[in-house]
């Protein structure tokens, strides 16, 4: 497959960069990862007004733009090496492609303009476990009447202290791996549910632990068919695969650039320290990692339109993502570290935005599965199709 980036592609990316530029500077970023939401509730709103990135891949015909994962990893890509502090992925990555592959046509038409509006979400599916396959579904749910109820606790659920729609998935009791499993769509204020915030290595993004205590849901609230939904929640789950793997080329991107500069200033021995030998070729191996990376990346996002679209290439989805995840979550994880390394002692203080970059590519390392798992995954998606436990 040969890749190249339209005219229009070319824009909106541009166009990103040049927002996040001014809007996501690191003050900006300090300011917000240290504020009880996490987030900016100005700068999120002038995203949604200004931008409308949150209605980017979203079908016309629910008040989105329409536009296809190349344009949205694009401008995720661009998020990914501003640090963006906002619901951006949780609500999009998450809550949205959750309608978009789950969701009834009277959801969708209820709930994906108001997304596109600017309403926060988010998908939470992860136990205390914190394991990212279907044995990592923990909360119970059963049929109660006409409606149901959940009981247990999700972990790591991305913003979801702050998320005004939550699409949540339980499984049956007694059910195991993938048998059981159901999607709902809930109120993110809903009687019975507890959420608090939880302390996370990575400030710039927030995650959340929710307790489902006797949550009682109606009938309209389940996804798809009641204890089939585990195909459809692997697919939501790839997608965003392959978003925080265009995050992490952000990263890998900004930590190569950002220590770049920092060399071609610093001075030692009467030298910029750009000009030593084994300097320049630390930052060559920064570069591949960076390049490789994006170009998984990008494959993979052509593979996810083909996924939406109904493609014969969307088959290829978990392979592609997880190809992603693993090679951009060594890429992000070596260029920041290196970057520290090259910033010398420096680059472990908080004056230096590097420790961001370096915080951002290990928790983003670990989310939904780091290197190791999905190379295995691969493996057994590629020789014998057996699950990875």
């Amino acid at each position: 497959m040969e890749f190249s980036f339209t005219e229009e592609q070319q824009m909106i990316r541009d166009t990103a960069a040049a927002f996040l530029a001014k809007a996501s500077t690191s003050d900006a970023v300090r300011a917000a990862m240290v504020s009880e939401t996490g987030y900016d509730p100005v700068l999120w709103r002038r995203l949604c007004d200004e931008m409308y990135w949150q209605a980017m891949h979203i079908p016309e015909e629910y008040g989105g733009l329409g536009l296809g994962y190349v344009e949205l990893v694009a401008v995720l890509e661009q998020m990914g090496r501003y640090l963006l502090c906002a619901p951006f992925f949780s609500t999009v990555c998450l809550a949205a492609n959750a309608l978009i592959v789950a969701g009834s046509e009277a959801q969708k038409a209820s709930h994906l303009p108001q997304i596109a509006a600017g309403t926060t979400g988010t998908l939470a599916w992860t136990g205390a476990g914190g394991r990212w396959d279907a044995d990592g579904v923990e909360l119970v749910c059963r049929r109660e009447g006409d409606g149901f109820v959940l009981n247990g606790v999700c972990r790591y659920v991305p913003d979801g202290h702050t998320a005004e729609l939550l699409v949540v998935a339980a499984r049956e009791p007694g059910s195991q791996g993938e048998e059981g499993v159901s999607l709902f769509l809930l109120p993110g204020e809903t009687a019975g549910l507890s959420r608090q915030k939880l302390p996370t290595m990575d400030q710039t993004r927030t995650q959340a632990q929710l307790e489902f205590d006797g949550v009682r849901l109606p009938s309209d609230s389940l996804m798809g068919d009641y204890g089939r939904a585990w195909p459809q929640l692997a697919r939501i789950i790839d997608l965003a695969t392959v978003a925080v793997a265009a995050d992490q080329v952000g990263v890998a991107q900004q930590s190569l650039d950002s220590t770049v500069a920092y060399l071609q200033e610093r001075v030692q021995f009467g030298r910029v320290i750009a000009s030593y030998q084994a300097v320049k070729h630390k930052a060559a191996d920064m570069m591949v990692k960076a390049e490789g990376a994006r170009s998984a990346a990008y494959y993979a996002a052509c593979i996810a339109d083909e996924a939406l679209a109904g493609g014969a290439l969307g088959a290829e989805l978990p392979e592609a993502a997880s190809v992603a995840k693993a090679y951009c979550s060594e890429a992000a994880f070596f260029n920041a570290g290196c970057g520290i390394q090259l910033h010398g002692g420096v680059g472990f203080t908080a004056e230096y935005d590097i420790q961001l970059y370096f915080k951002r590519a290990k928790s983003a390392e670990t989310f939904l599965g780091n290197s190791a798992w999905h190379r295995e995954r691969l493996a057994a998606l590629l020789l014998d199709g057996e699950a990875v436990a």
